[in-house]
């Protein structure tokens, strides 16, 4: 397992969990220390599970403590108009859904986290994941086709 990317994805969970750099800094790096504390020998996909069940719990432990704070920008990357428009749109979308939703989403189609370790993560079967992600989907483009229509 590619610790380094990992670490990347793992801030990137932080993030859209708790929709604050420092906060999603401060968890991915308490994550990690945790994780190292423990010396914990497991195989790659059990490593992986491990390390989206500490930073989820302790994604949920700072967002007692806090407040939700809007989703900041990115740093500027030079982008086209276009692209710009779309970030917007999905960024607007993805507030439209629920935790559980935007949860889902992220860690299969940004951080490419595979179904089964998904299940394994959530609890829950790998068929009831595709369900899930079946319907978070169908939610987010059908959300997505509203806001387009709406320019």
């Amino acid at each position: 397992m590619d610790l380094e990317e990992q670490y990347d994805k793992i801030y990137r969970y932080c993030y859209f969990r708790l929709h604050s750099r420092e906060l999603a800094e401060d968890v991915t790096q308490e994550t990690f220390l945790r994780y190292f504390e423990h010396d914990y020998r497991l195989t790659s996909g059990a490593a992986l599970r491990c390390l989206y069940t500490i930073a989820r719990n302790l994604c949920v432990d700072v967002s007692r403590k806090a407040q939700p704070l809007p989703l900041e920008e990115f740093p500027p990357i030079e982008t086209t108009e276009e692209q710009t428009m779309t970030g917007i749109a999905v960024k607007s979308v993805l507030s439209k859904l629920d935790d559980g939703e935007r949860e889902l989403l992220l860690l299969r189609y940004v951080n490419e986290v595979p179904v089964a370790e998904i299940g394994r993560l959530l609890g829950i079967s790998r068929f009831a994941v595709y369900r899930k992600l079946l319907s978070a989907s169908n939610r987010f483009r059908e959300e997505l086709r509203k806001e387009d229509l709406h320019e």
